[in-house]
């Protein structure tokens, strides 16, 4: 490829390789930065992830990317387990997660904030509420830049199914 290809397309590209080794594709961080790229692939299963998951899924994702050349410029790859404080990416993952406690940066100001704490309450199809300051917000998914769950140490999170 000539050209970058689409968050869409890596998605593409890299899911297949993560799900030959039994984990599903969490989520893709693309970030390009001057004359590079980070691109930190999220993987998870229902037994969790091993070093040696993130060490194989690596190793596969280089060749490929030799193969394919999907980023033209010159690219750090990380794969890594979700974690604790997972980054959610996906509405379906918003709604596994409803009742946490969520962190969100907007790409835009949603009544008055760019960033926002509290708990998830609901995914209501293209956006979530969450209750912050004792008040329920609504905001769009598309304004949401990250969100990352707020691990607490009460009980450990729920696992998603990728």
């Amino acid at each position: 490829m000539s050209r970058a290809a689409s968050q869409t397309e890596l998605e593409a590209l890299i899911a297949p390789v993560v799900e030959s080794v039994g984990l599903g594709l969490w989520g893709l961080e693309y970030t390009p930065f001057g004359g590079s790229a980070l691109v930190r692939v999220f993987v998870d299963g229902p037994n969790g992830v091993t070093l040696d998951d993130c060490t194989q899924i690596s190793d596969q994702l280089s060749a490929l990317f030799d193969v394919e050349d999907p980023i033209p410029v010159a690219y750090r790859l990380e794969v890594s387990s979700p974690g604790l404080d997972r980054v959610l990416f996906r509405s379906e993952q918003y709604q596994h997660y409803v009742g946490e406690t969520v962190k969100i940066r907007l790409r835009w100001p949603v009544e008055g904030r760019r960033n926002m704490t509290g708990v998830l309450q609901a995914c209501e199809g293209d956006a979530v509420r969450i209750e912050v300051d004792g008040e329920s917000v609504l905001v769009p998914l598309e304004a949401v830049q990250r969100a990352r769950l707020i691990y607490t140490g009460d009980v450990p999170p729920r696992r998603g199914d990728g």
